[in-house]
């Protein structure tokens, strides 16, 4: 039986060590056996092209924080998807920014489990796109299958449309949930979840999440040739901007002058190539910003599970997957993928100033602007991270530059022992799939309202199904494969009912 509650931070580096091992010996008991699932499997089958449907409405329905674009109605959508799935409660909770959807579904069911969801997607130039991204069209991948193409087809609205489709399958059979379920869905995720707090800390959501074994969030959890990782947390992030203007520094122009000029004026867009240059060594990745709070090393488990997933994955596919041809350092396969896990980074989203246009125009501008994010690993905190970027800066006179936080969390952690993961690889190996277990996600989701304070729940993902491009142009879902180890959309919708069974167990 599972506990109500499991801890997901703290724990000691045998722990990590004995749950390693412990993946080999999951138990195949399972609470509905393949006969039982047989109704369930038939609806979902049934209901393929009313999920698609819903899929591709949702995706024709942006919510993009950043541009401030579709607002309200993404919120109202994914309330409405929530009715539809089943939840008897569903509420639009409003926050100091984008509101946000707390919903309950009482199954009548010993165990609850919490689902978070993200409504909200990243910004997206259509002249990038090979067809429109908001169509949510269906074509051929190579050595895939078929595939939907859009915006938010993998991160998230895909694998939460699987989960959706589970429900209203499992309903279709005349079944219950075998778990009561809470919901709480944010449209800010892609802006750092500045007000993630304001939703998960209110007393009716905070109330509802403690009856609860963990939180998961739904994901396409398969590689291109089907290997499946289980990541026992994610890194924390700050996103940023720092601004240079005459104005504030009180040098250089107040406004874009004539570029003769320079010979006389200060630029504030070598300020601040100045100040940046400050926050990393000379090889660009060595952070340097004086009084940084100081990642936590790899334990010893921590290495074996990194040595074990690199030893599984092909490096030189990945180095073609994303363009690169070496890895900091020239590293090998083995300690590339350490410091990936391991290590804070400071990175340069993108750089503005002055004229971009085709041509040339001689100006000095009196502005320049560097947007950044920070990613951070356990033993990292967020504020102290922006603290000591802001100390830093004024002592080394770039005091005037502005620091402007958009959003960001900490890390997070969860124990491989919890029985949100423990069912996870309960649910894998009985598909025949033997998991790789990796100690964090080098990316990052704010997973630290349910691991931290108050709660202290166990959170992770999880998902069978494949997708790509998340954040780039041609982001995809996969929809029918033709991979016989990669499921399809139907095949991801029945991972989720197989978990939700374990889960129950």
């Amino acid at each position: 039986m599972f506990a109500k509650r499991a801890g997901s931070s703290g724990r000691a580096a045998g722990a990590w060590l004995a749950v390693a091992i412990a993946i080999t010996a999951v138990a195949p008991a399972h609470a509905a056996g393949e006969a039982d699932l047989a109704p369930i499997r038939a609806e979902v089958a049934k209901r393929h092209g009313e999920a698609l449907a819903r899929l591709r409405d949702w995706i024709a329905q942006p919510a993009i924080a950043a541009e401030d674009r579709g607002f309200p109605a993404g919120a109202g959508h994914m309330a409405r998807l929530a009715r539809e799935a089943g939840f008897q409660h569903v509420q639009v909770i409003p926050t100091d920014g984008k509101p946000g959807v707390f919903a309950t579904l009482d199954a009548g069911a010993p165990r609850t489990v919490g689902l978070y969801f993200m409504y909200d997607v990243k910004q997206f130039d259509p002249a990038e796109w090979s067809s429109p991204p908001l169509e949510a069209r269906i074509v051929d991948k190579p050595d895939l299958g078929k595939v939907l193409v859009g915006r938010g087809a993998v991160n998230q609205k895909g694998p939460q449309a699987a989960l959706l489709a589970a429900l209203h399958a499992i309903r279709g059979a005349g079944r219950k949930p075998p778990v009561n379920l809470v919901l709480v869905a944010e449209g800010e995720e892609e802006i750092g979840s500045p007000h993630i707090g304001q939703i998960v800390r209110r007393p009716e959501v905070l109330a509802a999440l403690r009856r609860s074994v963990g939180v998961f969030m739904p994901a396409a959890m398969q590689d291109a040739e089907g290997v499946v990782t289980v990541s026992l947390g994610a890194k924390g992030v700050v996103e940023l901007e720092l601004v240079a203007s005459g104005e504030k520094w009180g040098r250089g122009p107040s406004k874009d002058v004539h570029s003769s000029l320079k010979a006389m004026v200060d630029s504030p867009a070598w300020h601040l190539v100045k100040a940046l240059d400050t926050l990393v060594g000379d090889d660009g990745n060595t952070i340097a910003i004086e009084g940084y709070p100081q990642p936590r090393p790899l334990g010893a488990a921590e290495r074996a599970m990194i040595a074990q997933g690199a030893a599984r994955r092909d490096e030189a596919r990945t180095k073609q997957q994303l363009g690169v041809k070496r890895w900091i350092d020239d590293l090998p396969w083995p300690q590339a993928n350490e410091r990936l896990v391991s290590q804070p980074t400071v990175n340069i989203e993108g750089l503005v100033g002055g004229y971009t246009g085709p041509g040339g125009k001689t100006v000095l501008p009196h502005r320049a602007v560097a947007k950044l994010d920070l990613r951070l690993v356990p033993g990292m905190r967020k504020d102290a991270a922006v603290a000591a970027l802001k100390a830093h800066l004024a002592k080394r006179g770039f005091g005037d530059i502005e620091v402007n936080v958009s959003g960001g969390y900490d890390p997070t952690e969860t124990a491989a022992d919890a029985p949100l993961i423990q069912a996870q690889l309960a649910t894998l190996r009985k598909a025949g799939i033997e998991p790789l277990l990796w100690p964090r996600n080098a990316g990052s989701y704010p997973g630290y309202v349910f691991t931290g304070e108050p709660l202290k729940l166990a959170a992770g993902h999880f998902g069978l199904g494949h997708g790509g491009g998340a954040h780039a142009p041609d982001e995809y879902y996969l929809i029918e494969s033709t991979h016989p180890k990669v499921r399809g959309f139907d095949g991801a919708t029945m991972s989720f009912v197989e978990y939700l069974y374990e889960l129950a167990r």
